[in-house]
């Protein structure tokens, strides 16, 4: 358990240094309007209708690019999805198991129990695809930046044309949200990118703010269980306080 926290920790600093794109640290970031998402405040949750459609966002449009290498199928159906739906997911990837009993690694669908399938073999095909650009992890994204969430909503919605007195280097695009106001990766979002299932219509916006539920869901699958342990806790302290007040006063209540 303390090696998986100490791993867990390393990632989160790894990307928090690296950034989307080996960026500077957080106080550089450009200023970006807060938003109230559904899973803060205490009682906060997952908008689960919000989740899946994030994650038919990044299916199809982030997926080739970007890994959740920390996030397991079976996972899913803490956004509702069922078990039968994993299944069918998991069985759309192909993994590398093995040896088999004649020693040799073969490829089979892959299970609820596997994780997500990297869209690369290594970090080398990665850049080699991707003009030299590493395309980050996203399975702790949200939490490599301060505010994260309303980092990448922002980040997501920011790409713009350049003012005239920004020379954009070739292979960049312009996003003032970015430090620096130059990304390597180009706009993964555009209108009507998707079609939801359910008819919602799929502006930028929308489609950027799904992305961001469901990416907040990858990197924090337990936030719900936790807060509700939280306020049971609380609750808990709460009562066995007014007791001990309360045998505290009938004790020494003859005591002047």
């Amino acid at each position: 358990m303390a090696r998986t926290r100490l791993g867990l920790l390393a990632g989160a600093l790894a990307l928090a240094v690296s950034g989307v794109a080996g960026a500077a640290s957080a106080s550089e970031q450009a200023d970006f309007e807060r938003r109230d998402w559904s899973f803060y405040g205490i009682f906060g949750t997952y908008d689960r209708a919000g989740a899946q459609r994030g994650f038919q966002v990044y299916t199809e449009n982030c997926s080739s690019c970007h890994g959740l290498k920390l996030v397991a199928y079976r996972g899913l159906t803490g956004i509702g999805f069922s078990a039968a739906e994993v299944k069918a997911i998991a069985a759309q990837f192909e993994v590398t198991d093995g040896p088999d009993d004649e020693g040799e690694m073969f490829e089979r669908p892959a299970r609820p129990s596997d994780r997500f399938v990297s869209p690369f073999a290594n970090d080398n095909a990665a850049r080699a695809a991707n003009n030299g650009a590493l395309p980050p992890d996203l399975s702790l994204i949200v939490k490599a930046r301060t505010n994260g969430p309303d980092y990448v909503y922002a980040l997501l919605n920011g790409y713009a044309e350049a003012p005239d007195d920004h020379i954009v280097a070739d292979g960049m695009s312009y996003n003032p949200v970015f430090v620096g106001g130059e990304i390597a990766m180009p706009p993964p979002l555009f209108e009507d990118g998707v079609e939801y299932a359910d008819g919602t219509a799929a502006s930028v916006e929308q489609m950027a703010e799904d992305v961001v539920s469901f990416l907040h869901w990858a990197a924090e699958p337990t936030l719900e269980e936790r807060k509700r342990v939280g306020i049971k806790v609380m609750l808990f302290l709460i009562i066995l306080s007014g007791l001990f007040i309360a045998v505290k006063r009938k004790v020494w209540k003859d005591v002047h």
